[in-house]
């Protein structure tokens, strides 16, 4: 095995001993995972810089990694399942997504309990550090790894930062989100370059290099800073900047992607002889993953990881959420794990869990491709069952539908067997926001509508408990459900633009987001980018669900928000003049543009949405249409009939909201 040491440094009860139905309290266990992993062992060697990582005595690569496993305190009342929670920049994210609670756990309390779904259900939940560059911040979950040398030195290389401000500042940080920063190998690099674009597609400007240096401001002095850059004009709010520069010291990135699949596999298989504290307790084992941490799931899966170096299976089923066709810079040197950059590696071909040959380029590859063929190879082996569940802002954010069409976007393409995708209609990247509110307080980020409110959480807390019967029945689950082609509920994006700029207030994005072919140099199979930036090809399809007349999706799940509606819920919004670039679309926010509440606001703002009134005798008919509609998805198979109430709980909060607003046009000042 590749854990060495599970070494526990803290024993104790979760939730302060809280009993969780029938299977009863929780013990939470925190400590430090070490490894040694083998750089010649097959699946290891995709793994890049890995052979050039330092050894020990047996020809193996050392890390370790911050771990925490939630278990239930008699095992005997457990089901036999293991949860692996992807971290998310890392912060634990699954409690928040699958137990419901009325308050949402903030990012200094991501443990809290809520409805106790998981515990209920008698998962082991697990997480473990797999990013590098995570600051050490307190709750913060991270990885160390060794940095990969040539003959014995550090290596060098460029890379590109790029970064968009929302306010007017003079400093940033050369990492994404405070994490630790690459620095520049030479305060005054010559060669170093500082780009600047209107919006991510325009032609960049170069910023003359006396303009900018490489420093920050302590006690208003500029002070020399490798890992800073710093502009005495300012950094203008909306516009989109690009540093590039050389810096020095590539840690192996991709020993994340290994953690991740070996204290998975220590824990389902090891004895507790070898200080497995989960021993003979797990029989199934899965994993989830949300934006990030979903990209992240998609990487693993194409490097064909789910098999460890005994050859058994580490994942029976996986969910990545909110990753659309993406995945990122896990295993690259010099790799950015936080990035969402239009121009990263992130976003290279394939994207299909399926076989499919790249028009361009001539490249023959699908997502699951070398996780099919090792399994075809290793008798008894198996291909895990995924479930690809996207919100809306990922089809808006110009890739999700390349998980489910051919790359021009003229053809449907199913799934394989072993997959489903899924599209939560009318939604947001992250599940809705709720009181209404058009603001973050966390990065004072502002849209032009309110942030979309639609919570999508019930349909995974289906999808978990309908992948684990498929492994564990063979119940099969529900069909896929998303936009397609063949039932013209596909449609480029700008089709949609006369039913939104109907709407009073309502602007449409002035730049349609989309993917493009990237050319970073011949060694990018390889994890190394030896051209910055890259060569820009021809941009792949850009497709999302066709909407009514009411401006809400016909693709997808549709929740009774979208089907009994008080709003038009999407999966964009556009930046407020107050952030700069007002004609740019937010990143992962969607919007709720509310109804009017009566027919004679309606007209008074010509709004050709019918008002809530109009729709709704009361609402008491309103919730019986809404509690209709959430059983139809009950029987369909993509919703439990225990979140009946949830959601008919939601929709009562939310007529209430609707109605007693006032129900002015949304514009850029509300």
């Amino acid at each position: 095995m590749a854990v060495t040491t599970l070494e526990i440094k803290a024993r104790g009860p979760f939730a302060q001993g809280m009993a969780f139905g029938e299977v009863g309290p929780y013990q939470q266990l925190d400590g430090t995972v070490h490894f040694a992993v083998d750089p010649e062992y097959s699946s290891n060697t995709g793994i890049t810089d890995l052979k050039l990582a330092p050894r020990d005595a047996n020809g193996l690569v050392h890390c370790s990694a911050d771990f925490r496993i939630l278990k239930p305190a008699t095992p005997q009342r457990g089901g036999y399942r293991l949860l692996l929670d992807v971290l998310n920049r890392g912060r634990q994210r699954a409690l928040a997504y699958f137990n419901l609670a009325p308050e949402r756990p903030t990012p200094s309390a991501p443990l809290e309990p809520g409805d106790g779904f998981l515990m209920r259900q008698g998962y082991t939940v697990v997480w473990c550090g797999w990013q590098h560059d995570v600051p050490d911040v307190a709750g913060l979950m991270r990885i160390n790894v060794p940095d990969a040398l040539e003959n014995g030195r550090p290596i060098s290389g460029q890379i590109v930062v790029t970064f968009q401000p929302n306010t007017s500042i003079q400093v940033q940080g050369l990492s994404d989100r405070l994490h630790r920063a690459y620095p520049a190998k030479d305060l005054n690099d010559r060669e170093a370059v500082l780009m600047v674009r209107d919006h991510e597609d325009s032609p960049p400007q170069i910023v003359p290099r006396q303009q900018w240096s490489f420093a920050r401001l302590e006690g208003g002095r500029v002070v020399p800073d490798a890992t800073y850059i710093y502009m005495a004009a300012g950094f203008l709010p909306g516009k989109v900047y690009q540093v590039i520069y050389t810096t020095i010291g590539a840690p192996v990135v991709g020993l994340g992607l290994l953690a991740t699949r070996d204290i998975v596999s220590f824990l389902r298989y090891s004895p507790a002889r070898e200080g497995n504290p989960c021993a003979d307790q797990v029989q199934y084992a899965y994993s989830f993953g949300a934006s990030q941490s979903g990209r992240f799931l998609r990487q693993f899966l194409h490097l064909g990881l789910n098999l460890d170096e005994q050859e058994q299976m580490v994942f029976d089923g996986l969910i990545p959420h909110i990753s659309g066709a993406r995945r990122g810079e896990f295993n690259l040197r010099f790799g950015q794990p936080s990035s969402g950059a239009k121009q990263s590696p992130g976003n290279l071909f394939p994207f299909h869990d399926k076989v499919q040959t790249e028009p361009e380029t001539g490249r023959f590859d699908g997502l699951l491709a070398r996780l099919a063929s090792k399994v075809w190879l290793v008798a008894g082996s198996k291909v895990p069952k995924v479930f690809f569940t996207n919100s809306s802002a990922e089809y808006w954010g110009g890739h999700a539908a390349l998980i489910h069409t051919n790359l021009d976007g003229t053809r449907d393409v199913a799934p394989s067997e072993s997959v489903r995708v899924y599209h939560f209609a009318g939604t947001q990247h992250g599940s809705g926001t709720f009181p209404l509110t058009n603001t973050n307080a966390a990065d004072g980020a502002r849209g032009q509508q309110l942030f979309n409110c639609v919570d999508y959480r019930p349909l995974l807390r289906a999808a978990l408990v309908r992948l684990d019967r498929w492994v564990t029945a063979g119940e099969t689950p529900a069909p896929s459900r998303h936009l397609r082609i063949d039932d013209r509920t596909k449609v480029p994006p700008e089709q949609t633009a006369a039913t939104f700029r109907k709407i009073p207030g309502v602007q449409f994005p002035a730049h349609l987001r989309y993917i493009a072919r990237l050319d970073f140099g011949p060694e990018i199979d390889a994890g190394v980018i030896t051209k910055l930036p890259p060569s820009v090809g021809k941009p792949y399809a850009n497709l999302v669900s066709a909407v009514d007349e009411d401006g809400n999706e016909l693709a997808g799940v549709r929740l009774p928000d979208i089907s009994v509606p008080l709003a038009t819920h999407t999966g964009w919004n556009l930046r407020h003049p107050d952030m700069g670039g007002p004609g740019q679309v937010m990143s992962l926010i969607g919007s709720t543009i509310p109804f009017a509440a009566t027919r004679a606001e309606r007209e008074a703002s010509d709004d050709p949405r019918p008002s809530i009134e109009e729709r709704y005798a009361s609402k008491e008919d309103y919730l019986r249409q809404v509690r209709q509609a959430a059983q139809s998805l009950v029987d369909q198979g993509y919703l439990l009939a225990e979140d009946i109430q949830t959601v008919a709980d939601q929709a009562s909060q939310r007529y209430d909201a609707f109605q007693s607003r006032v129900t002015e046009p949304q514009t850029a000042d509300n």
